[in-house]
């Protein structure tokens, strides 16, 4: 019976390297699309010129506002514009079209590309699942297994935003890109063989510290990727307001996607979300330290780290709450935070030694 049980979950390993290697073919089939939808998504000065006539028509089409008076009578009002801003002196500017540039074709291929991606996910999920079986525990035991995950709640992530009808297609070529690299790197240097985990790890708060680390880190990715478009933007935006004339291609890119302060809000609101759940994943870290090793903090360089970041993005929250660090700076700050994240993974998993030391390669 053991000797089934093991074969069974040698079945399983194999099952799941095909699985996540599948979602990475998938994963390239939506990586080509993203590219398709940008490509077709490009419009000529003239369909540009139409494009903006036809939008100031239907606005001066649009209904106007009637208010009943106290009189018996209406009142016709025109209807207001709506204008967000971020920051006291911010551009007024509205959000490009996304990468479909607004073309019909443009779009076919971003839901392709959208369709590829929910694929690709789903497979990637499926190789995760099998993973957990094959080894009877949680599937993020060492540093291959959390990679997977860390892509596949990335990918979920933005699905959902999708899903909610948040306007975020724009961020589907970064992450298809990086989703690749990401399991390239998994597949290449961290894969290692299904085994059980060290004992201690032998305890439930490996689902809620490490399933809360993995989640942060996805919706950190996502707030860095928004604080990087923000800078490209930013920088777009500048150069038309000096006067200058940037170059074909980048204009093709840049006036597609959300305006500089749209990406400023996006980062600073996905950032300001997750960073609570942050700091109850090391709360839940020192909780299972005492009870693992008898100590609730012994400045390991993954606690050391992860109180780093913690102390990077609280300092990123309240200078962006302060009028003087929004834009530019507070975007600056944010990556700075990733930064500690992804060096909190890689760096002290690979080239530092402590308790935390699972990475398994």
């Amino acid at each position: 019976m053991t000797l089934l049980a093991a074969a069974a979950n040698e079945s399983l390993a194999e099952l799941s390297n095909k699985l996540v290697y599948a979602s990475m073919a998938v994963y390239t089939l939506a990586f080509l699309a993203h590219i398709t939808e940008w490509v077709f998504g490009s419009r000529s000065k003239v369909g540009r010129t139409a494009a903006a006539l036809t939008a100031d028509r239907t606005k001066a089409d649009a209904p106007a506002v009637q208010v009943r008076t106290k009189g018996g009578g209406t009142a016709v009002l025109d209807r207001p514009k709506v204008v967000t801003r971020s920051a006291a002196g911010t551009r007024d500017v509205p959000d490009g079209p996304g990468a479909a540039g607004g073309t019909e074709k443009g779009d076919l291929y971003g839901r392709i590309a959208v369709s590829l991606t929910v694929l690709g996910f789903l497979i990637e999920a499926g190789g995760v699942v099998t993973r957990a079986m094959s080894v009877e525990r949680a599937p993020w035991g060492n540093m291959y297994e959390f990679s997977v995950t860390f892509s596949t709640v990335a990918v979920g992530a933005y699905l959902l935003l999708l899903a909610l009808k948040k306007n975020v297609r724009w961020l589907g070529l970064i992450l298809v890109t990086t989703v690749l690299l990401d399991l390239g790197i998994a597949t290449t240097w961290l894969y290692t063989e299904s085994d059980q985990l060290v004992p201690a790890l032998h305890s439930y708060w490996l689902w809620i510290h490490v399933s809360t680390a993995i989640f942060c880190g996805a919706v950190f990715y996502i707030g860095a990727a928004g604080a990087v478009l923000y800078l490209f933007r930013d920088g777009y935006e500048s150069h038309l307001e000096a006067g200058r004339t940037p170059g074909r291609f980048r204009t093709s890119v840049m006036e597609r996607l959300p305006s500089a302060a749209s990406l400023d809000k996006f980062s600073y609101r996905i950032n300001a979300a997750v960073f609570p759940l942050w700091t109850f994943t090391i709360v839940a870290g020192a909780i299972w330290a005492g009870d693992a090793w008898g100590r609730y903090w012994g400045w390991d360089p993954k606690e050391v780290w992860s109180f780093v970041t913690w102390v990077a993005y609280a300092c990123y929250l309240h200078a962006r709450a302060t009028a003087g660090w929004k834009g530019r700076k507070a975007a600056y700050l944010a990556l700075f935070a990733f930064a500690c994240w992804i060096w909190n993974y890689y760096g002290v998993n690979i080239l530092l030694s402590g308790k935390h030391s699972y990475a398994g390669v």
